[in-house]
């Protein structure tokens, strides 16, 4: 064979990008950060007293959606439907013991269809609520920091795991199960901890998935803030703890039902937790500088995530979207954790960055849903988005921010049980737009209306008094009132 010929063949074999890595080249990556129990009060988002300069660093690169709300504030309920696209009603999981499989078998999840798109799509830590995995959506097993990887379907009837060992087995063990107490100052390091192993397993696969030449879907999950409050001591030391301010206003809302609130059963299970509500003064402001602390500690593991991205090139072809599973309450309304339709309990932090956006640093105000995710996600890298989602894209937000989408708001919901409401299964609608939240609680098996709720956001934003029974707000709830979903099917 002539030499020339020789050197041809060699510069189309060796030189000349395949089909399929000029196609893997012109896609665009995802990195789909959650954080457990992260409510919006973080640098970006206005907040001066809690230290996060890696989050900030995001949304200098992105959108920060400032009216982002989830669709029920509990884990799993929370993080079902943003990777179906499905609201509660449709998923029927609207507690922690329900896999989204069992009402919706055929459901392509958000990763998932990124997966029969092309895609490796992996998870690290918490994703989907912890033993309700789905393997279905990921190219790989799930990924924990405990060492554990799970590569389960929920429709089959064994559950194939693997255990691979390693460090942080024993701290996702005690700081991740255990109901020891509420907050720790750990003398221990980042990679200790499992949010800090997360982070570098997270750095590791990155590494990986730029070798395999192939578009990613990684998911990577922080534990923290969730209780309980432990963190490395630099983080706690970042804070003074006699500037860490008391709640506004610690009593439930004047005019409110009673099964509004909640007896804060979730913290009062944790060791040395006083047991009486209001919780003390002087524990609340411990309880608070932990949070603070968990918030700085997730922040610098999302900066280790930014500069793998850059280090690695890859900052320029992947998408970065960062959201919280709901927000939290810290003592406000004399109450803790989540579990409720309040705005601090329902509202969460969504980033979502793109290369080359030419709205970097932007805000968008107006509503918008975890549900958003899915379709905007889907159609920012070029894939169909599929029938039946519920959500809606934000790309036009993405590229105006002055844009105005087909809905006006966002719908959270949130049941309580007969023994607590005295009349029966409830369930809770809240309904937000731009200036108000109404929440309708109505009879779960007969559709009557039992109670309703209405916030003036706007001059009342701390939630104070519930003006539903105003003659001059009539207008406003049955505007609001169109909106309340239907009775589903049982």
């Amino acid at each position: 064979m002539p030499d020339t010929v020789r050197v041809l063949l060699f510069a189309i074999v060796f030189l000349v990008p395949s089909a399929q890595a000029r196609e893997a080249a012109s896609k665009l990556n995802v990195l789909f950060i959650a954080v457990d129990d992260l409510r919006p009060e973080i640098g970006c988002y206005g907040n001066n007293l809690v230290k996060t300069p890696n989050l900030d660093r995001l949304a200098a690169r992105g959108m920060i959606f400032t009216r982002a709300y989830c669709q029920q504030a509990v884990c799993s309920p929370s993080r079902s439907s943003i990777l179906t696209g499905r609201r509660p009603d449709a998923t029927k999981v609207y507690d922690l013991v329900t896999h989204f499989r069992t009402a919706l078998p055929d459901a392509v999840t958000l990763p998932q269809h990124f997966k029969a798109n092309g895609y490796h799509t992996a998870a690290l830590s918490k994703i989907y609520h912890r033993g309700y995995e789905d393997g279905r959506s990921w190219s790989e097993p799930h990924w924990y920091p405990n060492g554990q990887t799970i590569d389960t379907d929920p429709t089959d009837s064994t559950k194939r795991m693997t255990k691979r060992y390693g460090e942080g087995v024993v701290e996702y063990a005690k700081f991740s199960g255990a109901k020891g107490p509420a907050f720790e100052v750990s003398n221990k390091l980042d990679d200790d901890l499992p949010d800090g192993f997360t982070a570098k397993e997270a750095v590791k696969r990155l590494h990986e998935l730029k070798e395999k030449k192939k578009p990613f879907f990684l998911a990577v999950g922080f534990l923290k803030p969730h209780l309980p409050f432990v963190a490395p001591k630099k983080y706690w030391d970042l804070y003074d703890p006699d500037k860490i301010p008391a709640p506004k206003f610690e009593n439930l809302p004047k005019g409110a039902p009673s099964y509004a609130g909640h007896v804060n059963g979730e913290i009062h299970g944790y060791a040395k937790v006083p047991k009486d509500n209001p919780i003390p003064a002087d524990f609340a402001k411990k309880l608070r500088h932990g949070y603070y602390s968990c918030v700085s500690y997730t922040d610098a593991q999302v900066g280790r995530l930014l500069d793998a991205l850059e280090k690695e090139g890859l900052a320029e072809n992947t998408v970065v979207v960062l959201w919280g599973d709901h927000g939290w309450q810290l003592g406000e309304h004399g109450l803790w954790h989540k579990h409720t339709n309040f705005e601090l309990a329902t509202r969460v932090p969504l980033i979502i960055s793109v290369p080359k956006q030419k709205t970097a640093g932007k805000k968008f105000d107006a509503p918008v849903e975890l549900v958003d995710v899915y379709p905007t996600l889907a159609e920012l890298c070029g894939l169909a988005i599929p029938s039946g989602l519920e959500g809606r894209s934000l790309r036009a937000a993405l590229i105006d921010p002055a844009a105005i989408l087909p809905k006006k708001v966002a719908i959270s919901q949130y049941p309580r049980g007969g023994a607590k409401t005295n009349i029966g299964q409830l369930m809770g609608y809240s309904i937000r737009d731009e200036r108000w939240r109404l929440t309708i609680w109505r009879n779960r098996r007969t559709g009557e209306i039992a109670a309703k709720e209405l916030y003036d956001e706007k001059n009342d934003s701390d939630e104070t008094v519930n003006v539903a029974d105003r003659s001059e707000n009539k207008r406003v709830i049955e505007e609001l009132s169109k909106y309340l979903p239907p009775l589903p099917k049982r």
